[in-house]
């Protein structure tokens, strides 16, 4: 060997070149260089799309909550109407009722009617009352009324009982001298009419108007009348008593029969007040009278006889020179011996402010024999306020 032989170098363990594994490895492990200060989290960089969406939550519960405000009203109005469209009806029928019951007082009250001519009258307000019945049956009341609508159409059952029977008792009392024991008679079917009142008042009117405000219905009818109207047939309960119908029909009858009663007969007035001031009339001295829109004369008359007396007619006049006199005209029903009642006479067109005469005239009843308390004279001035 030479020295040039001596000089090669083996060298097995000679660098390769980089494997691919090697150089994936080094790849996946990034140098990093020292780190510097960290920045804040940023925000979310558009919101408008999430105010929107919120914006678009709150218009529908609003929108939610008034249709549901909207649809309470609906029913509010709609309750309101059906309630008060209910009592328009009834007050039709309740007013016509009524109507009926003032016609039974004029009849029994009435001057020149013969006993015959009155049973018709009373017969013919029965068939009046039992059209109000059927007219009552149609009407279709409310849920919560069933039970006061019925009481109503008891109410009215009762005038027509009522009214039949006092024609029937007329008639078969006809021939009856005794006007005391006739009375009796006809003060029994008076009752059925008391009756009718007490069951319209207590069972019909009273609980409609509790359950009317139960509802929160108030105010007026549809028709513009009372909410719940009222409906007195019996105009007086004096009428139903034997003593009562005994003096009607011995004013129907008139001196053709005996009473059991007897004795003297007669009224007197007693007194004329100006309301409402409150003055009190004198036949002796000039009173001013303050002219007022709401001026009233109060009279009263006293029953100063052993009987019961029936359809006295007051009349009120008052004379001013130079002017045509203002007359007005009332008339008490019944009085019996030692009550007073109180007529008042009311819508007067104002007289002229001067001198004038207040005369008031009580008209005798029947047989009697001292007239002199039935009538007076009162000098007045009237004047403004």
């Amino acid at each position: 060997m030479t020295e040039h032989d001596t000089d090669i170098d083996f060298d097995f363990f000679e660098d390769e070149p980089p494997t691919q594994e090697t150089s994936r490895g080094e790849r996946l492990i990034p140098r990093r260089g020292p780190r510097g200060p960290q920045r804040p989290p940023r925000g979310p960089t558009n919101l408008t799309p999430l105010l929107r969406l919120v914006g678009l939550v709150a218009f529908a519960i609003l929108i939610v909550v008034l249709l549901v405000f909207w649809i309470q009203s609906c029913q509010e109005t709609g309750k309101e109407k059906t309630y008060k469209d209910y009592m328009s009806k009834v007050s039709e029928v309740a007013s016509s009722s009524q109507q009926i019951g003032k016609g039974l007082s004029q009849a029994l009250t009435a001057q020149g009617l013969k006993e015959a001519q009155v049973e018709q009258r009373v017969a013919g307000l029965a068939r009046q009352e039992q059209l109000d019945v059927e007219r009552a049956r149609e009407i279709t009341p409310p849920g919560t009324l069933r039970d006061e609508h019925q009481a109503l159409v008891q109410a009215l059952q009762f005038r027509v009982s009522g009214l039949n029977g006092l024609a029937s008792a007329l008639a078969a009392t006809v021939k009856t001298k005794d006007t005391t024991r006739a009375g009796t008679v006809l003060a029994d079917q008076m009752q059925r009419l008391l009756a009718s009142d007490v069951i319209y008042s207590d069972s019909f009117k009273a609980p409609t108007s509790a359950e009317l405000s139960r509802q929160g219905v108030t105010g007026t009818s549809a028709s513009g009348g009372p909410l719940v109207p009222n409906s007195t047939f019996l105009q007086t309960s004096e009428l139903v008593t034997p003593q009562a119908m005994a003096t009607v029909l011995g004013q129907i009858r008139g001196s053709a029969v005996t009473t059991s009663s007897g004795g003297l007969r007669g009224t007197n007035l007693v007194s004329v007040k100006v309301q409402p001031q409150g003055t009190e009339l004198s036949t002796t001295q000039q009173v001013t009278v303050i002219l007022r829109t709401n001026l009233t004369f109060q009279v009263t008359v006293e029953d100063s006889g052993h009987s019961q007396e029936a359809n006295i007619p007051v009349t009120l006049t008052i004379v001013q020179a130079g002017r045509p006199n203002i007359t007005k005209r009332a008339t008490i029903g019944f009085i019996t011996p030692g009550e007073q009642k109180t007529v008042s006479f009311t819508n007067f067109q104002n007289p002229e402010v001067k001198p004038a005469v207040v005369k008031v005239e009580v008209k005798p009843v029947n047989g009697e024999s001292n007239t002199s308390n039935n009538s007076a004279d009162y000098p007045v001035i009237f004047s403004v306020a």
